[in-house]
């Protein structure tokens, strides 16, 4: 979707400062917070494209407000809502309904260590043939969804060369409306800079982008 969370080429937000020796977590409550994002997380009332839109659908001011893990914090009490784990009125009261179902089976301690280091894949097995090669010149759509994307607006329109084929995985846009996986192909695709920028870029850069099928079309 188009919302402020799509910052890439966009001027105005100042220099990107890394911060050396920066800490895993700043303060104990981001732990805690992506704590519970992993624990909630493994009943799988959702899935990761769903909750990255979650995020973007939190209003613009209150996006570049917060930090990340006041953003995650926001979008798991979203989903939990959403997903019938939790009331609004639970939420807002801090307190459990005591007649509200359990949630089955309930997460003991021993299951926490799997919980905690459990990494999935989004690749998936498809008969269907690319629709590109690698070396060839590709077009991207000029698309405006309005559910979840993963096509940066600044490539959008724009011609590159693929570079690699991924295989086949999870389609982010219909997966995060729980629409299905509907996995397609996957190619990371170079784009000159100045074809992103216009001539004030380095002749000599590229930004590479990994593009689903489906936002592609033979240049």
């Amino acid at each position: 979707m188009n919302g402020v969370h799509d910052m890439g080429g966009m001027h105005g937000f100042g220099p990107v400062r890394p911060e050396a020796d920066e800490p895993v977590f700043h303060a104990p409550w981001e732990g805690k917070v992506y704590a519970m994002r992993r624990l909630v997380g493994a009943w799988r009332r959702w899935n990761i494209d769903a909750g990255r839109h979650s995020i973007e659908r939190m209003p613009a001011a209150e996006y570049l407000r917060t930090s990340y893990y006041e953003k995650w914090l926001q979008s798991l009490e979203m989903l939990m809502v959403e997903r019938g784990l939790i009331t609004a009125a639970e939420l807002a009261s801090g307190r459990a309904d005591p007649a509200a179902p359990k949630m089955t089976p309930p997460v003991k301690a021993a299951d926490i260590p799997v919980i905690a280091t459990a990494r999935g894949s989004s690749e998936r097995e498809t008969s269907v043939p690319p629709r590109f090669a690698i070396g060839q010149k590709v077009r991207t759509r000029k698309i405006n969804p309005v559910g979840h994307t993963r096509i940066p607006r600044y490539v959008r329109g724009r011609t590159g060369t693929v570079e690699l084929d991924h295989r086949a995985h999870v389609f982010p846009d219909s997966n995060a409306d729980f629409r299905g996986e509907a996995p397609q192909r996957l190619y990371t695709v170079s784009f000159a800079a100045r074809e992103l920028w216009g001539d004030a870029a380095n002749p000599a850069d590229a930004v590479l982008v990994d593009l689903w099928e489906e936002y592609l079309e033979p240049a």
